[in-house]
């Protein structure tokens, strides 16, 4: 057993003055099959120590239901088995770049801005979910036998809030949990951040990309005495959808990483290792200086120019920052893991199923809603996925653009099951279609989320209609929603689908197909003429693709094919899926 503690200058392990040399990799973003290599590449690189999020609303999708709660115990072992230290941040709101970051839809649906704040309506979930937890994590901290050594508060708070009632009840909360490793507060090197941010009596450290110098001496205003660390180290960044792919050169990295280093400073890099936002979890940002502008939307690539990409080869970002830190490493530096196996040759698959969204629905959605206003996502129980919003315009009536109000975040319109166009909220939420609607019609709105904001004051947000939809200045009444979750793409479910027979141009709905695979392995998916949708492969969520971009391609971990038949769907929400996908090796 070993103890670990805050100094007034170090950390100290068994009483020794340490330094974390940290990596940021997400269990919940790499194949659990590739846990074990993606660790041995953070070894190689110099690396000591491993730090993760864990994402509340991906292991409790409802109430009380929990899904795969277990997954952050497995890492930690595998974390142990692997030579390493580990750093938790429990959240419970995490950011990350993840859908609501991290909070569960059904609890930011009623409560809104209430959450993150001393609200007992948001605390009450809180504790139930944490002492679900964390069990995971103190059996596992290093006084224990185990690799645990920091556990975080919260996360980021200064960038959102001031309720210091509330950073306190978390602190205590962790400790009545049993939790006996240092706790620690992130937040950016600036001063209303750290106010906001900090607990009196909790380790601060500070979140930046660059000028070390300059943050560390923030940081020491606020905080005269303790260990000095860069809890975020941004080597990189992430993309949104419809943007240019964001670079940043090894060697300027590397040198604000030498920077940190220099100033005697812990270092945790983020990303080590980005991974992927399977399964549709990609987070959401709002353009603007105070990110409250129009939304913009997370790839499903979580690569972040990370010095381990997306498939867990090294870059030159990885051989340059092998080169700072091993000068600080304690010994030499292990070899470089060999790479995981890659597919053996390029695949293509024809689709031989094609069923209509309707058709899809009615299998696969929930429960209709018959309403006099549209309901929200919330309202209706969806996180992830879409909704089909049908009203009536009641006739007879003059030709008038139909508008929405609040539309979160893109809908696909038919007018008496006629394509009429695709509204967008990249620009704004209040929007109209192109071509006016007369006489009587029916009207279907096919809204899809393309991810929770996970940072910034419009956290908390509902998705779908928020508002309402509009002839000319009338507002329609008379609903009928009907939700179609992604969780709900399952093999015995999706069975029961009606397919029919793949023309031409099946157009939007599920498509099915297969890929004959000789030589399993880690592969890149396409799909050439596809627009919008997601990809299932075997049963496993790929994520979301977009022909906007910058994103061209989906991750497809080995562990996820087989030999032989491989099964496809492809969920196309918006024009053609193309005639079947093609893999790749890596």
């Amino acid at each position: 057993m070993s103890t670990f503690a805050v100094g007034d200058e170090d950390f100290l392990l068994d009483g020794r003055p340490v330094r974390l040399l940290s990596g940021a990799l997400h269990y919940f973003r790499v194949h659990e099959g590739q846990w074990e290599h993606r660790l041995g590449m953070l070894r190689a690189m110099g690396l000591d120590c491993v730090e993760t999020y864990v994402p509340w609303n991906l292991h409790e999708p409802e109430p009380g239901r929990y899904a795969d709660a277990e997954a952050l115990g497995r890492f930690l072992d595998a974390v142990a088995r692997a030579g390493m230290r580990a750093i938790v941040r429990p959240g419970p709101y995490i950011c990350a770049e993840w859908e609501n970051g991290g909070l569960p839809h059904w609890l930011t649906g009623p409560l809104g801005r209430r959450v993150r704040t001393l609200d007992p309506a948001f605390l009450g979930p809180v504790e139930a979910w944490f002492r679900r937890l964390l069990p995971q994590v103190v059996e596992r901290q290093i006084d224990r036998g185990g690799p645990v050594v920091l556990v975080q508060v919260e996360n980021e708070y200064g960038s959102y809030g001031s309720d210091r009632g509330y950073l306190e009840w978390l602190a205590e909360l962790l400790r009545g949990c049993g939790v006996s490793v240092p706790l620690f507060t992130s937040d950016g090197p600036e001063d209303h951040m750290l106010t906001g941010g900090s607990v009196p009596g909790v380790l601060a450290t500070a979140n930046f990309g660059s000028g070390a110098r300059e943050g560390f001496a923030t940081l020491r205003r606020h905080r005269p005495a303790g260990p000095l660390m860069c809890m975020e180290f941004w080597c990189g960044w992430f993309d949104h959808w419809g943007t240019e792919h964001a670079v940043r050169s090894a060697g300027d990295a590397a040198e604000a990483l030498r920077e940190i280093l220099e100033c005697g400073a812990s270092v945790n890099v983020y990303m080590a290792h980005g991974g992927t936002n399977f399964g549709g979890w990609a987070g959401a940002n709002r353009a603007g200086e105070l990110h409250d502008g129009p939304l913009r939307a997370t790839v499903t690539s979580y690569d972040y120019d990370a010095p381990v990409d997306e498939a867990g080869r090294p870059t030159e970002k990885f051989w340059r920052f092998r080169e700072v830190l091993g000068a600080f490493a304690e010994g030499p530096l292990p070899e470089v893991p060999e790479p995981p196996a890659r597919l053996a040759g390029r695949v293509a698959g024809l689709f031989d199923g094609w069923a209509p969204l309707e058709g899809v629905l009615e299998v696969l959605g929930g429960e209709e809603r018959v309403t006099p206003v549209p309901p929200t996502f919330e309202e209706l129980g969806v996180d992830r996925g879409l909704v089909r919003y049908r009203v009536g315009v009641p006739g007879p009536r003059q030709p008038y653009p139909l508008g929405v109000t609040g539309l979160r975040d893109r809908a696909v319109v038919y007018v008496d099951g006629v394509a009429a166009g695709v509204l967008d909220s990249a620009d704004g939420e209040d929007v109209a279609l192109a071509v006016p609607v007369g006489g009587a019609a029916a009207v279907d709105l096919w809204v899809e989320s393309l991810g929770r904001v996970n940072y910034g004051p419009r956290l908390a947000e509902s998705k779908g209609i928020t508002g309402g939809v509009r002839h000319e200045r009338q507002y329609l009444h008379g609903f009928r929603s009907r939700g179609l979750r992604l969780d709900a793409f399952e093999a015995a479910a999706v069975d029961k689908v009606r397919f029919e027979p793949v023309v031409d141009r099946s157009g939007p709905g599920l498509h099915r197909g297969t890929l004959e695979v000789a030589g399993a392995g880690d592969a890149w998916l396409r799909l050439p003429g596809g627009t919008r949708g997601f990809v299932w492969v075997n049963g496993f969520c790929l994520g979301r693709y977009w022909s906007a971009g910058p994103q061209e391609a989906l991750f497809v971990p080995g562990p996820v094919l087989r030999e032989g038949t491989n099964e496809v769907w492809v969920l196309e929400l918006e024009g053609d899926a193309g005639t079947g996908p093609v893999l790749d090796p890596v």
